[in-house]
Parts: structure tokens; sequence; C-alpha cells
């Protein structure tokens, strides 16, 4: 299931990301992975500065409920900002499985993109993801955020105009098969709409079923 969460960063937080990477020192973004034949953007490198976009985009995805509830995330990779001006792309490709941070190492379950302009700022650039015979192209809203399966083939499309700039994060569930996060994820959301049009005692009952299955599935 691919979640497009609108309003996650406030305007206010997305004029200072914004700044920050107006004012940061941009590199080719095969830095973080020079192996890439596909990978064609620019990332933020910049320590001082970067550490300031992560604490903003930290506090407004942990502050998001429907973020929360969807990824139940226990650990995640420091969003980093990426920047795609006209001829550049990120070809067809998954996500690695495990992700380095600093000393230590998160499994991706889940990849997160925080789109930071304007989708009519710039042409082309659109995240496809490849399911089964089926496509999906998003450019998500200023301010919104895209959380899909880190295994989901995807690719940015070449920008042809203007400039994409997002950034990206990968998450460690607390619940790493993807077919039961979207369960508790359906079942909180029937007990959200639902709930107080049940039963005290049907209530009750669903809870006792989120939770047995939290318990069932949880692995970190």
């Amino acid at each position: 299931m691919f979640r497009l969460i609108e309003n996650v960063l406030s305007d206010a937080q997305v004029a200072e990301l914004k700044g920050i990477a107006a004012k940061a020192t941009f590199v080719d973004g095969k830095i973080s992975n020079p192996h890439s034949k596909v990978k064609s953007n620019l990332q933020m490198h910049d320590q001082n500065l970067q550490q300031s976009a992560v604490n903003i985009m930290a506090k407004a995805l942990f502050a998001n409920e429907d973020f929360m509830n969807f990824a139940i995330p226990t650990q995640f990779a420091p969003p980093l900002i990426c920047r795609y001006t006209p001829g550049m792309k990120y070809g067809l490709h998954p996500d690695a499985a495990m992700m380095g941070i600093g000393n230590v190492s998160i499994r991706s379950d889940l990849s997160c993109t925080l789109f930071l302009n304007d989708p009519d700022s710039y042409d082309g650039g659109a995240l496809r993801s490849v399911l089964g015979t089926e496509e999906i192209r998003i450019k998500g809203p200023v301010g919104s955020a895209i959380v899909y399966p880190s295994s989901t083939l995807h690719e940015v499309e070449e920008v042809t105009k203007g400039e994409r700039l997002v950034a990206i994060t990968f998450i460690q569930s607390q619940v790493p098969d993807t077919a039961q996060r979207e369960l508790l994820y359906e079942l909180g959301e029937v007990a959200a709409l639902e709930g107080n049009s049940m039963s005290s005692e049907n209530y009750t009952r669903l809870q006792a079923v989120q939770f047995n299955l939290r318990r069932m599935w949880q692995r970190s």
C-alpha cells in the first residue's frame, strides 16, 4: 500500500527547509551509492545544516498521527534533502534492505519521500512505481509525504524543467511484514471511524483483536 499523507510539514517548516537548502552545499548523489548505474541527482552535504533539517523533518513526521499509525516506526534514517535539476533522474531500482547510520544499520521496511516544492514548479520528476503490471506516478503537493514498501521497484522520472526538491528517509517498522502492517492500519482506521457507533462490548472486542495481532506480529 502507498500512503500519501498531506500537510506533514507546515508552510513555515517548508520555508525553513528551503532556506536551509538554499544555503547548503550539494554534491553528486552517487556519494551515498557509488556503484549505482541509474542514480543522477544531488544531495545535501553539509553536516551542520543537515542536522537542522533532520530535526525539523523528524519532529514533523513523529507528530503526524497518520504517519505513525501507517509506518509503526521503531527507527529511521535521518531524512536527506535531494535536488533534481533538468536532465537528472533516478532509474528503476529497489531500496537496499539495510541502511547504515553511523556505526549501526537499520532494516528498510518503508521508504518515504517528503515533497518540499510545488509539483507545478517542475516538469517531469514523478515518482513512478511498478506493481506487477500496474504503474503508479506521484508528484505530491508541497509539504506532503509518500510512504511505501522499500521492496517496491520505483524510479524518479527525468526532470525536464525547473527543480524537484525532496527529502528521503527509510523506516524500520515494529511490524516488518507489509501485509500485517496494512491490516493493523485498516483495523485502526475502522476503530477510529466507527468506534463511537459501536457498542462498548464490540469496541472492546475490536481492540482485543488489534492488540493481540500487534503482540503476534511485532518484531522490534
